[in-house]
């Protein structure tokens, strides 16, 4: 997963990948078949153990805007280079162009857009209980948060610090519905 998450999928080699699980190739491709299978199941662990310690916080908080603030927020923390982990999100950054195999588009695909109905959830439900106006754009807000946060993972890869993460989470919080 790490190996994929810092290299990507077609810049790692499948003796990169031998090397890093030690292992050779016959056992290998006995194991996961193909590089794409692997990747497809490295994406899953990282889904696993990446996700919940941030999406879990959209539920937290009282209200919709503290739900998407600790979303956010936590995002920040997880983001930027660590000794554990590389910088972004791999989810978020694989699969975005045409050349990657059609399987994983299709999963990464879904993984976006399962954090768009999260989001929308969430959302919907404030309006439901009068936490946002009826009139909310709750697509086009969902959608919103969502850029910001896809956003925040490429500001990461590039660099971003976890001080310039959390300005960009302010400045996407000042957008709420009915605040400034």
């Amino acid at each position: 997963m790490f190996l994929f998450w810092r290299k990507g999928f077609t810049a790692t080699s499948m003796n990169d990948l031998c090397d890093a699980m030690g292992i050779n190739s016959p056992s290998l491709y006995a194991a996961f078949g193909n590089k794409e299978a692997l990747y497809l199941e490295a994406v899953e662990l990282y889904v696993q153990k990446q996700g919940p310690p941030v999406w879990d916080k959209l539920a937290e908080g009282t209200t919709a805007r503290a739900g998407i603030e600790n979303l956010l927020m936590a995002w920040t923390e997880s983001l930027p280079k660590s000794r554990a982990s590389p910088a972004g999100c791999m989810g978020l950054l694989a699969a975005v162009s045409d050349e990657w195999p059609t399987a994983i588009v299709r999963v990464v695909r879904q993984l976006r857009l399962e954090m768009l109905s999260r989001l929308r959830l969430r959302l919907e439900n404030a309006v439901a209980r009068g936490e946002l106006p009826a009139s909310t754009d709750i697509d086009g807000l969902s959608r919103f948060y969502l850029s910001v946060f896809q956003g925040m993972a490429i500001q990461a890869r590039d660099g971003g610090t976890q001080a310039d993460l959390r300005a960009v989470a302010r400045m996407a919080l000042a957008a709420w519905p009915g605040r400034g």
